[in-house]
């Protein structure tokens, strides 16, 4: 038997409550869930190809507020440059490719608009995780319908975060 969900989310607790710093306890999160998306049986346990497309939590830890989220994305599709406020994310593809862009801001926060450049650009194959720090400005696109499992720090949809808006030239706060 290979490496399941109770064994991910027993070991991301143990990083993160093991008094490792966030900036090394992230890779080893990120190594974690590769490991997991490489077990063919959670792949087809938690995804099929009827699987809606949308979000579902997985698990959720009292102890560390971490959720581990099952997404399935219908492609293509692109979403614009974010991030996740105060928290952080590790994304992890099981199907298809994810292809990341990771963003910087060129120009002082203390200006309304924003001008952002790409600073890596890279996809993420079945099996292939990246962990994102707090305030990491970074972007997704599915060129096809994908599969994915993200690892979140807290509810981010309950926090403070922040995208941009192209149209617009800024980053908004979305709470």
């Amino acid at each position: 038997m290979g490496y399941t969900l109770q064994q991910f989310c027993a070991d991301h607790h143990a990083i993160l409550t093991s008094g490792t710093r966030l900036s090394a306890a992230l890779p080893q999160i990120a190594e974690k869930l590769s490991v997991l998306l490489k077990n063919p049986d959670f792949v087809a346990e938690t995804f099929s190809d009827d699987t809606p497309a949308g979000r579902r939590t997985l698990h959720h830890d009292q102890d560390t507020d971490v959720y581990v989220l099952a997404h399935v994305y219908e492609g293509p599709k692109k979403g614009s440059p974010h991030n996740h406020g105060a928290s952080w994310a590790v994304y992890g593809t099981a199907r298809a490719v994810t292809n990341m862009t990771e963003w910087r801001r060129t120009n002082p926060e203390s200006e309304e608009q924003a001008v952002l450049e790409p600073v890596e650009h890279y996809a993420l194959g079945p099996g292939e995780t990246r962990a994102y720090g707090p305030g990491v400005l970074h972007s997704t696109e599915h060129p096809r319908k994908a599969w994915v499992i993200r690892v979140t720090g807290t509810d981010v949809d309950a926090i403070p975060r922040f995208r941009y808006k192209p149209e617009r030239d800024r980053i908004v706060e979305k709470a």
